[in-house]
């Protein structure tokens, strides 16, 4: 991957990020104004997966050829943060209701906490027509997506034959459609990786995806395209299972998104190396804020109703907003930096026990023999 184009993906991630944490901020209580750009927040999710389809077969087609290898990276990632932030959410969810409870009404829910908390560990918050609320952490849904669609990846190129077949089938069977109706835009940031017509594509078209792009991106959002997909949705399979779709409810119209999504990937990939002044000046920067990318997206929504609860300002002008949303960043520093910067350490715990797991009897005898030959040099 081009050194330009990887620091383009890495700015693109950190502002997704930012434009959900608005889209979560924009509550009434906490500034009376609606918030410029507070309408971005499921595009960006979109932009998240075609980004993380990318990247998931770009590392596993240059570092992470082996099973152990990527799994080690896969969960020391997700549970580096997952684990502290879903046990950390009720205590933080129940102290903020505790002082301020006007900021949780209709935003949090603490029944069934044991439930929530195994769900939210293990990913199974959304499987077919359940949609249960990780405490207040309302974007912890998108992980629920994500890692089943890492799962899925890996059985695909990882394993072979027959037990591909079955291992694939009996996950799709038990995940049900609402995951599955999203898996194609993940899928599409895979083909944009693979595609040879794709890497193809020259300086001249490039520009003209790349620019194209941006306005169709804006026209997406004026015309509210997401709700008008939803409605579509609506529609054709009526009130009782649109509700069930959840997150899913836009998918018809969110394949345009990833469209043009993707459009703005091909195109800049291309056009690289005209902006190489300005990101690899900037690619320090760039790097440090981005690693910060997911530390941001899982930890906002709690923060932000927990400090806007502590601090308990005034709504009406946007001083008490801007002490809400430094506090949040603050917090993500310091928990990102003692959780999602140190990973390095629960990856190598994982590698190690996954190891030790691969060099048993049962794993030699059963699971050795469905995977997948090593590539050639890998």
């Amino acid at each position: 991957m081009k050194k330009e184009f990887s620091i383009y993906l890495d700015l693109v991630r950190f502002l997704a990020s930012l434009l959900v944490v608005i889209y979560h901020s924009n509550m009434r209580n906490i500034s009376e104004q609606v918030l410029p750009f507070s309408d971005h927040g499921h595009a960006a999710v979109i932009v998240f997966f075609v980004l993380s389809g990318y990247v998931i077969s770009y590392i596993t087609a240059t570092r992470e050829k082996e099973p152990l290898d990527y799994w080690s990276s896969r969960l020391s990632r997700f549970y580096s943060l997952a684990i502290p932030v879903v046990l950390m959410c009720p205590l933080l969810d129940m102290a903020g209701e505790a002082m301020a409870p006007q900021f949780y009404v209709d935003k949090t829910t603490h029944g069934l906490a044991a439930v929530r908390i195994f769900t939210s560990l293990t990913y199974l918050n959304e499987i077919w027509n359940l949609s249960i609320m990780s405490f207040s952490n309302v974007p912890y849904w998108s992980l629920c997506y994500e890692m089943w669609y890492y799962a899925l990846f890996a059985m695909v190129t990882f394993t072979r034959g027959q037990p591909r077949i079955w291992l694939t089938g009996a996950t799709l069977l038990f995940l049900g459609p609402k995951i599955l109706v999203l898996a194609p835009i993940w899928i599409l940031g895979v083909v944009l990786h693979r595609s040879r017509a794709l890497n193809a594509v020259g300086p001249a078209l490039g520009w003209v995806l790349f620019l194209a792009s941006w306005p169709l991106y804006m026209l997406f959002q004026h015309y509210q395209m997401t709700e008008v997909g939803s409605q579509m949705l609506l529609n054709l399979i009526g009130e009782k299972w649109h509700h069930q779709a959840a997150f899913s409810k836009f998918f018809i119209t969110d394949y345009l998104l990833a469209l043009v999504i993707a459009a703005n990937f091909v195109g800049f990939r291309a056009i690289a190396p005209a902006f190489s002044a300005p990101l690899l000046a900037l690619e320090k920067p760039i790097r440090w804020i981005a690693s910060f990318t997911f530390s941001l997206y899982i930890l906002h929504q709690p923060l932000l109703q927990f400090f806007a609860a502590l601090i308990n300002g005034d709504p009406k002008g946007y001083v008490f907003y801007a002490e809400v949303m430094a506090a949040t960043l603050l917090a993500v520093y310091v928990i990102g930096s003692l959780t999602e910067h140190k990973r390095g350490h629960l990856r190598r715990a994982i590698h190690a026990l996954l190891l030790k797991l691969t060099e048993s009897r049962p794993w030699k005898r059963g699971v050795t023999p469905a995977l997948a030959p090593r590539q050639a040099g890998g």
